[in-house]
């Protein structure tokens, strides 16, 4: 029987060794604290609508003021990242529905208005009625918030981002349960109405599983899709997530008994959710910057895709 001969591996070259793709410019801290506030705010904004429908009056103003902080801190970041203002502004000249980016820029518009109505009212005592009612609309805007970063990554070329659609909406909603869920968790260390924010620990603990979910389909996708995630910059920061967000999902397990349990899950929490977020950014410049994973990609591309 004649014996086959080997195949070298393939050998993925670009010209003058240059990147295939543009590698992003997205800088840090900026993206991943926009992406991380983002999604508090979503999430904050949704806990405060059920606590107002619910009748837990210090649970919805906390909730309410803290998803305004959120949106105003992330817009800060973002500003930070664009460079100028009006950058953002230029987006919303048009509403194009098939644009991940046009709807998250207008998603991004709506949900900071509301929110701030929600918390002017929350502080001056005035117009509770719209008040309620800007914080009821934004409970609709929070979780699109909260889920279109992943949405809008995975419709780009970047292979790293293009490959894990499927992940990173799940990466980005359990990572929006987890940081409202570690706010909660902060504020009831701090707080004497402690039963307000006995969900909190729930919340963080269903959070930290469904990110720590999203965060292992990332390592284990088949191929080189998965390797950005796997090894370099971005892998070690996807571990460091796995075990802040682990850790801190069993620490919210006690923190309805103990105020420094709960102190602990937030301050655990809060940098996992970070980690996660400097992982994927750093996974995607990984996978931007070298051929082999641009070239496989290819092979595999789905129609639609964005350039970065």
């Amino acid at each position: 029987m004649t014996e086959q001969p080997q195949v070298p591996p393939a050998d993925f070259q670009s010209y003058y060794g240059r990147p295939i793709l543009k590698v992003s410019r997205w800088k840090e801290p900026h993206l991943p604290a926009y992406l991380f506030l983002g999604e508090l705010s979503g999430a904050l904004a949704m806990v405060g609508a059920a606590a107002d429908v619910t009748g837990r009056p210090s649970l919805a103003r906390a909730a309410r003021l803290g998803a305004a902080a959120g949106a105003f801190a992330g817009g800060a970041f973002l500003t930070a990242e664009l460079g100028r203002p009006e950058r953002f502004l230029n987006m919303l000249r048009v509403a194009k529905p098939t644009s991940p980016m046009s709807m998250g820029s207008w998603i991004l518009a709506a949900h900071s208005g509301l929110v701030s109505a929600s918390a002017a009212s929350e502080l001056t005592g005035r117009l509770a009625s719209l008040g309620s009612l800007a914080g009821a609309g934004s409970a609709l805007t929070g979780p699109l918030l909260a889920a279109y970063p992943g949405v809008l990554l995975a419709n780009t070329a970047v292979p790293a981002w293009h490959e894990a659609y499927r992940q990173l909406p799940l990466l980005f909603t359990g990572g929006a349960m987890t940081a409202a869920g570690a706010a909660g968790l902060a504020v009831s260390a701090l707080s004497r109405d402690r039963p307000e924010f006995a969900a909190a620990g729930r919340l963080a603990f269903i959070g930290a599983a469904v990110e720590s979910l999203a965060g292992y389909g990332l390592e284990t996708m088949p191929g080189l899709a998965g390797e950005p995630y796997r090894t370099g910059p971005g892998g070690r920061m996807l571990t460091a997530a796995r075990y802040l967000t682990m850790g801190g999902g069993v620490a919210a397990l006690a923190g309805r008994r103990s105020r420094t349990a709960a102190a602990v899950s937030a301050a655990l929490l809060t940098g996992g959710g970070l980690c996660a977020k400097f992982a994927v950014l750093r996974a995607g410049k990984a996978s931007a910057a070298d051929p082999k994973y641009v070239v496989a990609s290819q092979r595999v591309a789905r129609p639609g895709s964005q350039g970065a």
